[in-house]
C-alpha cells in the first residue's frame, strides 16, 4: 500500500517528513505541546514540522479515511468562508508500519497559535465564574456565526473548541468538524437540534470539571450551559429579527445599524420600510444579510493589523482618540492611521524584551497595557502615560503570563 498525502501544496514538504510509519500514540511529544492538547475520542498529537523550536506546529488526528477526507473538505470550506475554525492541511492515507501492517488514516490541521483548551483555562487556580461565562458567550457567538453560514455542527462542545484571549473576553474556534455539514440555509429545527446537543455537552463537561474539584465553587453546570443557549438566542434575535423604530426619529436607523456593529457584525443588506394597514406609520428595520468581523475588518483595512474582534474594537478606540487630538484641518485618515501605528502601537509593543516575546499576542498586550494604564492612573490620581504603563506591565504582569502557542526561551530554558 503506497503512502498518499493530499493537502495544501506549500505544506506538503513539511508533513511528508513526519513518522507516518509509526502509530500516532508512539510519536514523541513535547510536554509543553501536550498540555495544549484538549480531550479527544481520537488519538491526537501536537508536533512540530522540524526539530527547530520555532517551526510550525501541527495537530495530527488518527481516524478513518472517509471521515478524514470529509472533515478536511469541510474545514477548507469553513476557512474560505472566514469562519473561526482551524485550518486543514493534509490527509494521509495508505499508512503502514515497518511490518507492513495497515495504520489509521491521519488528518493534519494547523495548530492555532495562542489558543487554549477549555480545561487549561478553567483548571487555573485563579479562575473565576466570570471566565466560564465569557467562554460560554464566545461559544454562543461561534455557533451563531456557523449557523449564519448554513453550517450544522452536530457536536458543539467545549472539547471541540479552542479559545483565544480577545481583549477582556475570549474568541472561540471550531477545532473538530467531523459531524458537521453544510446546508443552503438551516431551519429553526436544525438550529435548535444543534443547541440541544451543545446544551447537553457543555453541561456534562462542566459537571466533569466540578467532580474533579477544579470548577469555580458555586458554579452550576446546568445553569452555565443554559446561559450559553440564552446568549445564542439573544444574539440570533438581534441579528435576524425585525425591529420597529420610531419614524419621527431621524437617527433611529443609524442607531439600529450601530447596535449590530457593536455586536461585531457588518450589515451587508437591510430592508427599511413603512408599515401599511392597521400598523401604518411604523418604521420597520429588518437585517437581511450580516457578516461577522466588523471591527476586525475595519482595523485591517485602515491600519493593516490582524486581530480578534474585541481587540480590534479596542485598538480602533485608541486610534479614534489619537485622531481626535490632531489639529484641524485634520490630515487624511490613512495618514493618521500610519502615524498612530508608528507613534503609538509599534513603540508600545516594541518595549517587550526579547526574553518575553511570544508570551502574549501583540494586540492583546496593547489592550492589557491600556487596562493597566487605567488601573495605575486611578491609583496615582493622574494619567501615568502609555509608556510608563507598558513598562510597569512588562515588569509586574508579563513574566507571569503564559498564553499558549509559542515556546519562549527564558534564562536559557524553554518554558
Amino acid at each position: 500500500m503506497a503512502l498518499r498525502i493530499t493537502g495544501l501544496g506549500e505544506e506538503i514538504a513539511a508533513v511528508t517528513g513526519l513518522s507516518w510509519n509509526l502509530p500516532l500514540e508512539q510519536w514523541p511529544e513535547d510536554p509543553m505541546l501536550a498540555e495544549k492538547r484538549g480531550i479527544s475520542r481520537h488519538v491526537v498529537r501536537l508536533v512540530r514540522s522540524t526539530d527547530d523550536p520555532e517551526s510550525e506546529v501541527y495537530a495530527v488526528k488518527e481516524t478513518v479515511s472517509e471521515f478524514a477526507n470529509r472533515e478536511y473538505k469541510i474545514l477548507r470550506e469553513l476557512t474560505q468562508l472566514n469562519s473561526p475554525s482551524v485550518q486543514s492541511i493534509a490527509v494521509i492515507e495508505g499508512r503502514t508500519d515497518n511490518n507492513g501492517e495497515e495504520l489509521p488514516c491521519a488528518l493534519v490541521t494547523r495548530f492555532l497559535p495562542y489558543s487554549l483548551p477549555y480545561r487549561v483555562v478553567l483548571s487555573d487556580k485563579n479562575v473565576t465564574g466570570e471566565e466560564v461565562t465569557l467562554m460560554a458567550n464566545a461559544l454562543a457567538l461561534l455557533l451563531v456565526r456557523l449557523h449564519l453560514l448554513g453550517f450544522w455542527w452536530g457536536d458543539c462542545s467545549l472539547s471541540n473548541t479552542l479559545f483565544r484571549r480577545d481583549a477582556e473576553a475570549y474568541a472561540a474556534y471550531l477545532v473538530d468538524a467531523e459531524t458537521g455539514e453544510f446546508q443552503k440555509t438551516l431551519t429553526a429545527g436544525q438550529r435548535e437540534h444543534d443547541l440541544e446537543i451543545a446544551h447537553f455537552n457543555v453541561a456534562a463537561e462542566l459537571e466533569d470539571l466540578q467532580l474533579s474539584g477544579v470548577l469555580y465553587p458555586g458554579m452550576d453546570p446546568i445553569r452555565a450551559s443554559t446561559a450559553l443557549i440564552n446568549r445564542y438566542h439573544r444574539l440570533w434575535s438581534a441579528l435576524k429579527d425585525r425591529q420597529v423604530l420610531d419614524p419621527t426619529d431621524r437617527h433611529a436607523v443609524e442607531r439600529a445599524m450601530r447596535q449590530l456593529h457593536d455586536l461585531g457584525f457588518a450589515v451587508e443588506e437591510v430592508s427599511v420600510s413603512m408599515e401599511e394597514g392597521e400598523d401604518a406609520g411604523r418604521l420597520v428595520f429588518q437585517p437581511k444579510l450580516v457578516a461577522a468581523g466588523y471591527h476586525k475588518n475595519r482595523l485591517r483595512e485602515l491600519i493593516g493589523l490582524e486581530t480578534e474582534e474585541l481587540q480590534a474594537k479596542r485598538l480602533l478606540a485608541s486610534f479614534d482618540r489619537f485622531r481626535g487630538r490632531e489639529k484641524s484641518p485634520k490630515p487624511p485618515v490613512a495618514d493618521s492611521a500610519k502615524r498612530w501605528l508608528d507613534e503609538v502601537f509599534r513603540p508600545t509593543v516594541n518595549l517587550i524584551p526579547p526574553e518575553h516575546e511570544g508570551r502574549i499576542e501583540l494586540a492583546q498586550f496593547f489592550h492589557e497595557t491600556l487596562e493597566h494604564r487605567w488601573y495605575l492612573s486611578e491609583k496615582a490620581g493622574h494619567d501615568v502615560g502609555l509608556e510608563f504603563a507598558a513598562k510597569a506591565y512588562i515588569a509586574d504582569v508579563l513574566p507571569f503570563r503564559r498564553d499558549s502557542g509559542v515556546n519562549v526561551r527564558v534564562d536559557g530554558m524553554i518554558q
